[in-house]
């Protein structure tokens, strides 16, 4: 028991980190470090290959980050002829977040080591660009790395006499993304005393495969977190789970009672299974003056990424994630051979998506408080790394599955596996049956107006807006850096502007246990300091009559003047009938 105390007692100054590092983590208000940062920072200081599971939002990120910058800043003065570390991330969006947090922590510490993002959709120019230098840290996908190496953007002679760190984030995706050939080359060139470090969330066969093939005598992790409960380790107790038990065509009835009667904490991430259904949602909940953003694996990188940091940041409280990840037993379908394929013209070609992509696992969605399974994932894990998007750092969060009677066989599985989840109904604790049932007629009428052929429409528009102002405007936002913030992610797709009545629940409509909750969601966000910022006085002070910006202007006009004579006619003019008035008020 004291050796735990003694250990939950130490700071980040008892690791040995760097003064910069130190300073660096209590700007951004980080103070203690988390078991995993615990374990795992003193071991890759002393060079050892680790192995660490631990559950989503724990600080992995930090953990090697930390160390890693530490040894660059010890052998800074050397000169290298290739990157010093490989950071590999399955997805871009992940390789975006690592990054900044990369470039975050350097611009504190004033240091001189240099940070690339390579993606492949860069060209061989662009990244034989980047690598000019070289750059001490690589964050890159592996497929990425190996199109380097190919290419000769990259020398297998640089990386075995330069590379002395590599760090798998995300493991147990790497394979699941198609990544193994890329792995397997790569292998090859990694010198016997480069560190490597693996970092995951679960324990599968894939991350035994990934350690059994690029680690040499690893040490595994293995935290008390994990120790005490695997319940507690899936699920955090921070999360409420709750389900609802719907017929397919009420799950966005469901899904509108939720949102407009308040019954749930802003902000708000609903998971839907293709792109479709993203966007059949978005027009209907617009209808009801519900505007969301639609996230999936069709949009240019650069819209995605802006649209997350605008999603983080506050600027809207609803977004519609498409997550089409499928299980490790899942086999595709053989494709049919057709003696004579039809040519389809480049207008109704449709748009390849990015293989890259991935909304569930690594990104990180900030201050999410509601998860909302409209669809249920096709897999146990796909559901915890779902809910993994909320509750983080401690932080209570709530998780509502909409489960239709085709998907209850994934449902109960999903309940055995966790074990330890919510078994009882927690649906009256958000809503009633009768007041679903009252807007079951609004919510019908705009559902039948949302037609396939709309959601097309609505779908291509928005990919050609978001393509447009991805590519054209790239340049100009490069220039004009705060003009990005005019976009906005949650515009209206529809033609039709919401009705107003539907805008708005009547008094009769809302039923007493749901407006005590309404009550009691509201006061929770005032206690989180979510609630607008009052005016300052001075600006109330301005505004009424005394605020006439036409009695504002000043004028300076030469005296004798045709325009000054006009202006004096005038002022004339106003005084005679504001007396004229005086004189017919007092007459009355």
């Amino acid at each position: 028991m004291d050796g735990t105390r003694e250990e939950d007692d130490l700071g980040f100054e008892d690791m040995g980190l760097d003064a910069r590092l130190i300073r660096t983590l209590a700007k951004k208000n980080i103070t203690k470090p988390t078991p995993i940062q615990l374990k795992a920072i003193p071991l890759i200081l002393e060079g050892s290959d680790v192995v660490a599971r631990a559950k989503t939002g724990s600080g992995k990120t930090f953990a090697y980050l930390l160390p890693l910058l530490q040894k660059l800043f010890s052998c800074s003065d050397k000169i290298k002829s290739g990157p010093s570390a490989f950071v590999l991330v399955p997805t871009r969006e992940l390789c975006q977040q690592v990054y900044t947090e990369i470039s975050s922590l350097l611009e504190h510490c004033k240091g001189s080591s240099k940070v690339v993002q390579l993606t492949s959709s860069m060209s061989i120019s662009n990244l034989r660009t980047a690598m000019v230098g070289p750059p001490d840290i690589v964050v890159a996908t592996p497929s990425c790395i190996a199109t380097c190496i190919a290419e000769k953007v990259l020398h297998v002679s640089s990386i075995k006499e330069s590379l002395s760190t590599l760090v798998l984030d995300e493991a147990d995706l790497l394979l699941s993304y198609g990544y193994e050939d890329d792995l397997k080359s790569l292998v090859l060139h990694i010198p016997y005393r480069c560190q490597c470090l693996l970092m995951s969330a679960t324990t599968s066969a894939d991350v035994e495969k990934i350690k059994n093939l690029m680690l040499h005598c690893p040490v595994v992790l293995t935290l008390t977190e994990v120790e005490e409960s695997l319940d507690n380790e899936i699920v955090p107790k921070s999360v409420r789970q709750i389900w609802i038990a719907c017929e397919e065509r009420d799950k966005m009835l469901y899904t509108l009672s939720l949102l407009i009667l308040e019954s749930v904490q802003k902000k708000v991430l609903i998971f839907v299974n293709s792109i479709d259904a993203g966007f059949k949602l978005k027009l209907f909940l617009e209808q009801f003056g519900i505007r969301a953003a639609v996230f999936n694996a069709e949009l240019p990188q650069n819209s995605r990424l802006h649209m997350l940091e605008e999603f983080n940041t506050g600027m809207f409280d609803y977004m519609i994630a498409t997550d089409d990840s499928k299980p490790a037993n899942f086999e595709k379908e053989p494709v049919k051979q057709v003696m004579h394929p039809i040519k389809r013209s480049k207008k109704h070609q449709k748009r390849a998506l990015d293989s890259e992509y991935g909304v569930v696992r690594g990104i990180d969605f900030k201050n999410v408080h509601t998860v909302i399974n409209f669809d249920m994932p096709l897999s146990t894990s796909g559901y915890i790394h779902r809910i993994g998007r909320t509750g983080r750092a401690n932080s209570t969060g709530d998780s509502v599955s909409l489960v239709s009677p085709a998907e209850e066989g994934m449902f109960e599985e999903i309940k055995m596996a966790l074990s330890g989840g919510k078994d009882e109904d927690e649906e009256s604790a958000l809503l009633t049956q009768n007041e679903v049932e009252c807007l079951r007629y609004r919510a019908q009428d705009i559902a039948y107006s949302v037609t396939r052929t709309a959601v097309r429409e609505a779908r291509a528009n928005e990919l050609r807006n978001e393509i447009l102002n991805s590519e054209r405007l790239k340049s100009h936002f490069e220039d004009n850096p705060k003009d990005l913030d005019l976009l906005k992610h949650d515009k209206a797709l529809s033609k039709r502007q919401p009705s107003s009545y539907l805008c708005s629940i009547p008094d009769y409509l809302v039923d007493p246990a749901t407006e005590a909750a309404r009550k009691a969601v509201k006061l929770a966000r005032g206690a989180m300091a979510q609630s607008k910022h009052r005016s300052s006085g001075w600006l109330k002070k301005r505004s009424g009559r005394n605020a006439d910006p036409l009695k504002t202007f000043l004028i300076d006009l030469k005296k004798g003047s045709w325009k000054w004579r006009s202006k004096k006619r005038t002022i004339e003019k106003v005084n005679d009938r504001e007396r004229l008035k005086k004189k017919h008020r007092w007459s009355k």
